[in-house]
């Protein structure tokens, strides 16, 4: 198993929260995610570092020849100069107080081996003896990673001037992806938001995806998962090829930042418990493959699997409840985003977005309905965004000009894709709404308020690195969208890199309120009102399909409540008030999907009585904590 000197990761965040990251966070060994959906921020990210660092700044025109691309290899390669002149300055930097190198080492995690030699360091008197160590710890210490994400399912097809779909390298994944494929890094590419064949199937033509002779890999998969079958089907997918998977990151659905996916019910804890019992079983399926495939290749062939990371994200808040993932779970590390929105240190922000998460409430971040995709969308109704948007409302103002495309998918009117946040599509669906017959008022009235709510994620969601360096200079200043998860709500404060991660790793506290409840209830909490939401969307009436989806939807949450019943008594770094809190917690919810239920009779299937499935329930919970 390669170490990792610090177990936690700051994952990708929208498209310019974490673009910088690695410039912050990379020399003190902490990896982040940069995201690749937006190459014009890339490039005028570019721009702003060339200048800052006094490197030649030679531009990559939108109309140049395979734009995206370049743009992508030519600032993920200039990131990785400026981190590997960072991290050697720090570990030529004095071992004293206030200096780089000395920071590094005062991040580290307790338990880490560096960091009790560094503590002995510190204790020794002999000066010669102190100098050898400490060159020791010069040697030893390594950089965080500079990884990517690509969200699979942002592909849209881009035209020639004739309007001829250009060959399919040159969609948005393909073309991002061939962008970090080209780079010079070492690091990761995190796949997100589902399968994409044409997109993973691109993957194998890049040498560096391959293990090499000796079993190295430069450039690592990793996926974001909710479950344990998708795992596997997308790890099997990759094997057929040759090529390994080398970290699943299991994200809850909902309990996180961006775009929030249902997925059925599949609840976060029951999920890595099958992880924990099922890994080396996914390892050996996946190994025979992989080994079966490669030597189809004429390649090499190993008698032992690569490195399988297991990591988990999505509303981890306390040092317990990282420590239980970390342990029960045995998980590899874990993955802490929207409380790293309040550190200018890692994360970019602008300052009038900073000023209104620190202020943030609970009631302040909701589901939003402001993606152009049709997907709820984690977001602050005080960003300046949501504020602007509910502005063109009251004035009757419709649609966006779309300058940058990434979310263009509806053909409804159009042979070519449009963004439904689009000015274009919003006045013709606006024209056939009022234009039409058919329907209902009131059904016409909700078509066409749902229309208003969409916002340019394309731009807004690059508005806190635009406003922080003044990038912007043809189209104007943008208002910023962003989006965090509910677990913002109890970080209240600009906080510290060094702040942050003594809370983290317990060193520190800095949630005041001890009312928060354990991040297992407040996603399951968030997933039975995600499920009467979808059943409000489908009345009056629902076909047998949605029927079928709402009762397995159910049932997941039936087991999750009985599976969290068993586990609270296992969370024994709880104080027992705590487990206290959280049971009636769990009662509270389970009282809460009851109601719901009897609410809607219609939906589910009556003669499966409640008390009946979790019997099954507990059976099912009892067989996954007793490995």
């Amino acid at each position: 198993m390669t170490e990792t000197v610090h177990s936690f990761h700051i994952p990708v965040m929208g498209t310019s929260f974490t673009i910088e990251s690695p410039v912050k966070v990379a020399r003190y060994g902490i990896a982040s995610v940069i995201s690749l959906v937006d190459d014009s921020l890339v490039e005028k990210m570019r721009r702003f570092y060339c200048k800052l660092v006094g490197v030649e700044y030679s531009p990559i025109r939108k109309c140049d020849n395979d734009a995206r691309a370049h743009r992508i290899t030519a600032y993920l390669n200039l990131m990785d100069e400026i981190v590997k002149d960072q991290f050697e300055k720090l570990k030529l930097s004095a071992f004293e107080i206030g200096t780089e190198i000395t920071k590094y080492f005062e991040l580290l995690p307790e338990t880490s081996p560096l960091k009790q030699l560094y503590r002995r360091m510190l204790a020794i008197g002999d000066a010669i003896e102190k100098k050898r160590v400490q060159e020791e710890l010069r040697e030893k210490i390594e950089r965080g990673a500079i990884d990517v994400n690509i969200m699979t399912k942002v592909d849209g097809v881009h035209y020639d001037e004739h309007g001829v779909p250009l060959p399919s390298e040159f969609s948005d994944a393909l073309a991002a992806f061939r962008g970090y494929a080209k780079s010079k890094l070492a690091s990761s590419i995190v796949f997100s938001a589902g399968f994409n064949a044409r997109l993973y199937g691109y993957v194998e033509h890049f040498m560096d995806f391959h293990a090499d002779e000796s079993g190295s890999i430069k450039k690592k998969i990793a996926i974001k998962v909710n479950d344990f079958r998708s795992a596997l089907t997308q790890g099997k997918f990759f094997a057929k090829k040759g090529l390994w998977v080398s970290e699943y990151r299991v994200e809850s659905g909902l309990n996180c930042g961006g775009h929030a996916f249902g997925h059925g019910g599949n609840l976060m804890g029951p999920s890595l418990e099958e992880f924990r019992q099922k890994k080396d079983e996914l390892i050996s399926t996946l190994f025979g493959l992989y080994n079966k495939a490669r030597a189809q290749k004429n390649k090499e062939t190993f008698s032992e699997p690569h490195e399988v990371r297991i990591t988990a994200q999505g509303g981890i808040g306390t040092v317990n409840e990282q420590n239980f993932l970390l342990k029960h779970y045995k998980v590899d590390a874990t993955g802490w985003g929207t409380p790293f929105l309040l550190v200018p240190e890692a994360t970019t922000t602008d300052k009038v977005t900073l000023e209104r998460l620190c202020a943030a409430r609970r009631e302040d971040l909701y589901l939003s309905d402001v993606s152009p995709l049709g997907v709820p969308f984690n977001s602050l109704r005080t960003s300046s965004s949501e504020v602007a948007r509910d502005e063109r409302i009251r004035e009757g103002l419709f649609g966006n000009t779309c300058s940058k495309g990434y979310l263009r998918s509806n053909t409804e009117f159009t042979d070519q894709p449009l963004c439904v946040a689009s000015r274009s599509y919003q006045e013709k669906k606006l024209a056939q709404i009022l234009g039409t017959n058919g329907g209902s008022a009131a059904l016409r009235n909700t078509i066409k308020e749902n229309l208003a709510q969409k916002i340019c994620l394309c731009r807004d969601l690059a508005g806190a690195a635009i406003l922080s360096h003044g990038l912007e200079e043809d189209e104007g200043f943008p208002t910023t969208a962003i989006c965090p998860g509910p677990n913002l709500a109890y970080f209240s404060k600009v906080l510290t890199l060094q702040q942050m991660v003594d809370h983290i790793y317990g060193r520190a506290n800095v949630i005041t309120d001890r009312t928060r409840p354990n991040m297992f209830m407040i996603e399951l909490d968030m997933y039975i009102d995600y499920l009467e939401r979808e059943i409000n969307e489908a009345l009056p009436h629902a076909n047998a399909q949605k029927i079928k989806y709402f009762n397995e939807f159910k049932t997941s949450l039936i087991e999750g409540v009985a599976y969290y019943e068993q586990l609270i008594p296992q969370l024994t770094d709880e104080t027992p008030e705590y487990r206290k809190r959280m049971a009636s917690d769990l009662e509270k919810c389970r009282g809460k999907l009851q109601g719901m239920i009897a609410r809607f009779p219609e939906f589910f299937c009556p003669e499966i009585a409640w008390h009946m499935e979790v019997a099954s329930s507990e059976g099912i919970a009892r067989n996954r904590l007793s490995s």
